[in-house]
């Protein structure tokens, strides 16, 4: 059983152990039932063994294709299950009864508690710690460990593949001595082949993965499940190797389940979706969580006919009649992704079209400002495991602008024609801009109910938005619309390999908002963009600077684990710390610290170096997961003089991402935090005190003195009048301009301070400056 967690802790569990074996794909098959608020159906795996388990042998090479006839015999005289259907579906009567639509499956046997079990005795199941070597465990049997939590599972079950028609052709030849276990070993290889397959075979790939999923079961397999676990295994297979590659999982949600949200749209309709909890989708399918578990995925979802799917796919699905009042929607996916990016929603959603031709440029005309290294980069083959990728398809290289849909409750369509549609192309074309290809073939956006507690979130194909960014103009809506965009490629195409990382994805699409909003809006200036951007910057330093006075220091650090970082445990199971901690969701740390580590490391490198080294670290590591040193290393390798000055990955984990708190600034970033004070009307005496204290201005080079002393200034502050005489004294060359600001605010102290040191320095100061600040004083 699983390891009892406490659960007033706030570290999340990934239970599975991926070091053993990984989930390849997925295929779902659900009824959405929305009377009792429960999606009920089956989720079939295909696995593959684990890196730290597979044999170096060649006995998973060998497959059974020589007397095929023989084994279908062989598989006739086993004991029999009942092919699986497709899930029957029916009509309720409810207050919404064109809502409802129901599965049958198997008893909910449950105990009081939530957990569930096939096992006669739980306690004689092994730990999975205990589970993960290739060779026996003396009588232990393998324990296949998945992430899962408020689900109510029914039934597992070995699928029989090799009973599927036209499966040959994914076996090889070979003698069968144990029947019984050369046909466990030939279901093996049929899967092993299916989901190795390459990607130019990735349709007949799906094809097969729904046809294996709806074969006959091969037997039933022992399951338990726990607080954060489902745990599986098959009597007597003692290692991962021989353990069934192909399971089926009947199971059904509850309806206080953590990873969908049932609610009402704007327009009063009834809706579910997945609205980024912290437990991610374990609550919605059983699963693989740890970011490692790279896998693709199908999913057919029937509900009744006034209802629109949407869902995480590559495809914009259209719906097929299954019965009256019954409709079928089927996406999937072929890039392989962490499992907790699956996303849907389920609503009265309705599509909102355009009436008018958006003025950007979608034509292949356009290029991109690319420099001789960009195009030496896609000469390179991709470092990700391989799929059909758009990084390498000419088309796409050239497709500024991908196809796009927006969806909202009926009372927002207007909202959304005015002001959303036509932001979309010039978002998405700014992007292309700014990072080249689109990692994904198309967009649909949802402006999701009320209850949603973010401005947005951004998922493989489609990108959640609050109503809250539709009122008052583009502003908004268009810089939030580019924050999730950016994840398309930061978060999404690249991912952290530790979620502890998660600046990775939010710094990076903070950084990023603001060039493609800069990039979108038309006919800006570029004085005006620098504008915008430094005001953007003030904003987000007040609120990091308050952020960090009001949170715990812990919780703001970007590398919690340190130099432990993206490691697991034997199995693969790991936590991601603090990431049940409730105040953790709405802090801002990880958004605005990481923004200003990469804004600091662009003003350093300068502005366009910078983006092409961001473009070319996503050409190499899109597809793949990534640790902070992976970007740091990279960048600085492109700019190997600042080495030279100091900036090394090391330096940059100690002042940034291993440390609370707020970085020490740069003196650029000092003289531009002073201007912009510059420009508050008033300052108290105890700001100016703190400001001075925290960031020691005695101390630092003139340009940031400078500011200091026309802060003094300007707001009459009486102990830093001793900072203005030694500047005016020993920064002649500086300070011409601070006499006509003392003289200007016609306050006695300041006048007499001028003449003080006017005085005191006229003997040696030079001819031309003591003219000009003696025709400012008399």
């Amino acid at each position: 059983m699983e390891t009892q967690l406490d659960p007033m802790k706030d570290d999340l569990p990934l239970m599975a152990n991926t070091s053993h074996m990984l989930v390849k794909h997925y295929v779902l098959d659900l009824d959405v039932d929305f009377k009792s608020q429960v999606i009920e159906g089956f989720i079939v795996l295909f696995l593959e063994t684990g890196s730290r388990c597979r044999r170096a042998s060649s006995t998973g090479e060998e497959g059974c294709q020589s007397q095929f006839d023989e084994t279908c015999k062989i598989r006739a005289s086993e004991q029999g299950h009942v092919p699986v259907s497709n899930a029957s579906v029916c009509s309720s009567k409810t207050e919404y009864n064109d809502f409802a639509v129901c599965g049958k499956g198997e008893e909910d046997t449950s105990d009081k508690n939530g957990n569930h079990s096939n096992e006669e005795q739980a306690s004689g199941i092994s730990s999975s710690k205990n589970c993960c070597d290739i060779e026996n465990h003396g009588n232990e049997d393998f324990l296949l460990v998945l992430d899962c939590c408020d689900l109510s599972v029914l039934k597992v079950e070995e699928v029989d593949v090799a009973a599927v028609s036209g499966i040959e052709k994914f076996t090889r030849s070979a003698k069968l001595t144990d029947v019984s276990k050369e046909l466990a070993n030939l279901r093996n290889q049929i899967v092993h082949e299916l989901v190795t397959l390459p990607s130019d075979r990735c349709k007949e790939q799906l094809y097969y993965y729904t046809c294996c999923s709806q074969a006959p079961g091969c037997g039933e397999l022992l399951f338990t499940t726990g607080t954060w676990s489902l745990e599986i295994r098959k009597s007597g297979i003692q290692t991962p190797t021989d353990f069934p590659h192909a399971i089926r999982i009947r199971y059904k949600t509850k309806p206080e389940g953590r990873s969908v949200t049932w609610t009402t749209d704007q327009s009063g309709r009834p809706c579910v979706y997945t609205m980024g909890s912290p437990i991610n989708n374990r609550a919605l399918f059983p699963c693989q969580e740890p970011p490692i578990a790279l896998s693709t995925w199908q999913a057919s979802v029937r509900t009744a006919a006034s209802f629109v799917v949407l869902m995480s796919g590559e495809n914009s699905a259209e719906p097929v009649q299954l019965q009256e009042g019954i409709m079928s929607w089927y996406y999937y996916v072929t890039m392989p992704m962490p499992a907790s990016t699956f996303t849907i929603a389920v609503g009265c959603w309705q599509e909102v079209k355009q009436s008018f031709t958006p003025a950007v440029q979608t034509n292949n005309e356009f290029s991109l400002p690319c420099s001789q290294a960009d195009f030496r980069w896609h000469e390179e083959s991709c470092g990700h495991v391989e799929y059909p990728c758009r990084f390498q398809s000419p088309a796409a290289r050239l497709q500024r602008v991908i196809p796009y849909r927006v969806f909202a409750p009926w009372c927002l369509m207007k909202c959304c024609e005015e002001h959303l549609l036509q932001l979309i192309p010039q978002c998405l074309s700014a992007a292309y801009t700014t990072l080249g290809t689109h990692p994904f073939s198309r967009l649909d956006v949802l402006i999701v109910p009320s209850n949603f507690s973010s401005l947005g979130m951004a998922s493989p194909h489609i990108i959640f938005l609050s109503q809250s960014v539709l009122p008052g103009g583009s502003h908004l809506c268009g810089t939030r619309l580019c924050h999730e965009i950016a994840h398309a490629w930061f978060g999404l195409a690249i991912g952290a390999r530790d979620w502890t990382e998660e600046w990775i994805s939010e710094g990076f699409a903070t950084f990023l908002e603001d060039v493609f909003w800069a990039r979108a809006q038309q006919q800006m200036s570029h004085d005006e963009e620098k504008a915008q951007q430094e005001l953007k910057a003030l904003l987000r330093w007040r609120r990091l600077r308050d952020e960090v006075q009001n949170s715990e220091e812990e919780l703001q650090v970007l590398r919690p684990n340190k130099e432990s970082t993206g490691e697991v445990s034997e199995s693969g199971a790991s936590i991601v710390k603090h990431g049940l901690k409730a105040e953790k969701i709405f802090m801002q740390i990880h958004y605005l610290k990481g923004y200003f580590l990469l804004r600091s490391l662009a003003r350093r490198i300068g502005g366009a170096s910078y983006l092409a080294s961001l473009r070319k670290f996503v050409y190499k590591f899109h597809g793949q997961l990534v640790l902070s040193q992976d970007f740091l290393s990279m960048l600085l390798e492109d700019v190997p003089e600042q080495k030279e000055s100091g900036l090394t990955v090391e330096s940059i984990f100690t002042n940034w991402l291993d440390t609370s708190g707020i970085p020490k600034l740069l003196p650029d970033q000092l003289v531009l935090l002073l201007e912009y004070l510059l420009e508050e009307k008033t300052l108290c005496p105890r700001t100016l005190q703190c400001l001075e204290e925290t960031y020691q201005l005695r101390e630092q080079d003139a340009e940031v003195r400078h500011r200091w002393c026309e802060l003094v200034v300007k707001h009459k502050y009486v102990p830093g009048y001793g900072d203005v005489e030694k500047f005016l004294r020993e920064d002649q060359a500086m300070g011409v301009y601070l006499y006509g600001e003392l003289m200007v605010n016609e306050d006695a102290k300041q006048q007499e301070l001028a003449y003080k040191c006017f005085a005191a320095a006229r003997e040696q100061m030079d001819v031309s400056s003591a003219k000009v600040v003696a025709e400012m004083l008399f």
